[in-house]
């Protein structure tokens, strides 16, 4: 049988690494946040980190987008070593960041936001064409967006804020994208739409580390799964196996 494009993607992902964390540590002061956490993420793959509050889960992403201070470990990035590279210079190289508290431009309207963002066209390391975003695309992806584009971002709901920061990291043609608690305080249809453009994202052939605690909602959208427990991963699984087995959520999740 043959496969659907999206699935041959996520097979290849599972070969081409678009991010390889391998024993990183982080300080905020003097306190040691994270130790040795070591992950990877492949071209078309969600991949969930997952844990309790307090656990480092954004601390993690904080530290591969070179926004703790403090740090020490091995980053690859599309293949290149970004351990000593500052945030913008990740970013200008493709790697988006989706923070929890979103942080968009409240005196600017949806489009202003998005155009901050705006990077050129990028392409796979195969020669082949990334996903071009613009905003009459991104209004497709997110039509609430679409019908409120002279809006103030600071006259938004927070659903529809946590949209447009998707949205505005989106501008910046990312290869993969570190997208912060997602499903945080935003309502059900709004969490619904944020699966539903992962997935869209994911068939695109782009790459997201996903820090999340909605256990439901990391099972739609995640093919692995690593758990992170005082700063270290204790647990990596298809993300099937640890939602699907109530002592492994029990022991990790507490739920």
């Amino acid at each position: 049988m043959q496969k659907h494009s999206s699935q041959r993607l996520m097979d290849k992902g599972q070969n081409q690494k678009l991010l390889e964390v391998q024993n990183l540590n982080a300080w905020y002061g003097a306190a040691h946040i994270l130790h040795e956490v070591s992950l990877t993420v492949g071209r078309g793959e969600v991949v969930a980190l997952m844990g309790r509050n307090g656990a480092g889960k954004s601390t993690t992403l904080k530290s591969i987008a070179a926004l703790v201070p403090r740090r020490e470990g091995n980053i690859r990035f599309m293949g290149e070593a970004i351990e000593k590279k500052a945030s913008h210079q990740i970013a200008q190289r493709g790697l988006g960041y989706v923070p929890e508290d979103r942080r968009i431009f409240t005196e600017l309207t949806v489009l202003e936001n998005l155009e901050v963002g705006k990077q050129k066209p990028r392409q796979w390391p195969d020669g082949s064409a990334m996903p071009h975003w613009t905003p009459e695309r991104l209004f497709k992806l997110f039509p609430n967006l679409g019908e409120m584009p002279a809006r103030l971002g600071g006259r938004m709901s927070g659903g529809e804020q946590q949209m447009l920061s998707v949205a505005r990291t989106l501008m910046g043609q990312p290869c993969l994208v570190l997208l912060d608690e997602p499903s945080e305080g935003v309502a059900p249809l709004i969490v619904e739409q944020m699966a539903r453009t992962i997935l869209e994202l994911k068939a695109q052939g782009i790459g997201i580390l996903l820090s999340e605690q909605n256990l439901p909602f990391a099972g739609l959208v995640a093919d692995r799964a690593y758990v992170l427990e005082k700063g270290q991963i204790v647990h990596h699984s298809p993300m099937a196996e640890l939602a699907g087995d109530a002592k492994l959520r029990r022991q990790y999740l507490g739920i």
